[in-house]
């Protein structure tokens, strides 16, 4: 199923961007190995700057949502993205399978802290509510409430620059938040084929609930 493969990858969101954030540096100057070090003068490794992120920001009212959700923890921020693809994956997916669930909707998460250690929730929107789940899992119950989107594109490791923006929104149109913030992992970062999509065509939706 599309939706489950999608969930599937959405921990390759997370991989994928520390690699283009660790990897956007100039080659570096190849010293001929016949040159001493003290004939050839080291040239520094210059690092590119990230080309900005494209926020665009959307004032709606969410959907209804019937959410199966885990909690889970992160001592690094490398971290989250396995265990997000472990709750996704193996977690829920394993729930969503034996009750005959359906998925509604992209896979989303809340997060409660935002710097280590790292605590969240993480969830897939489902047609229905199991008949028995383990204590660990609960259901959230989303209703229909005012919120502010900025759907994102790019790394992720960028994405602070939508909360940003979301928060200078708020200031602005003078609304308090009535919630917790969350993400929606609108778009898979893998094609197809398993190859790596260019991320500034991998969309995030950062949310933030208002009053």
């Amino acid at each position: 199923m599309k939706s489950i493969q999608l969930s599937i990858s959405i921990c390759a969101l997370f991989m994928v961007s520390i690699f283009y954030s660790c990897t956007n540096l100039d080659s570096k100057t190849v010293v001929d190995k016949d040159t001493t070090a003290s004939q050839q003068p080291k040239v520094p490794v210059v690092e590119k700057p990230q080309r900005a992120p494209i926020i665009n920001i959307s004032d709606t009212v969410s959907l209804k949502r019937l959410v199966l959700c885990i909690k889970d923890s992160a001592a690094t921020f490398e971290r989250v993205g396995t265990k997000l693809g472990e709750m996704y994956m193996v977690k829920l997916g394993a729930v969503i399978k034996k009750n005959g669930l359906k998925i509604t909707g992209q896979p989303m998460a809340w997060y409660t802290t935002n710097k280590a250690p790292y605590f969240f929730d993480a969830g897939i929107p489902i047609d229905k509510k199991p008949k028995k789940i383990t204590s660990n899992l609960f259901i959230k119950e989303m209703g229909v409430d005012s919120v502010t989107i900025a759907h994102f594109y790019g790394p992720y490791n960028l994405l602070p620059q939508a909360y940003d923006a979301l928060k200078d929104w708020m200031t602005e149109h003078q609304k308090k938040l009535a919630g917790i913030p969350y993400e929606i992992y609108a778009s898979d970062p893998v094609d197809k084929d398993g190859h790596l999509v260019d991320p500034y065509k991998v969309q995030t939706d950062v949310v933030f609930p208002w009053r």
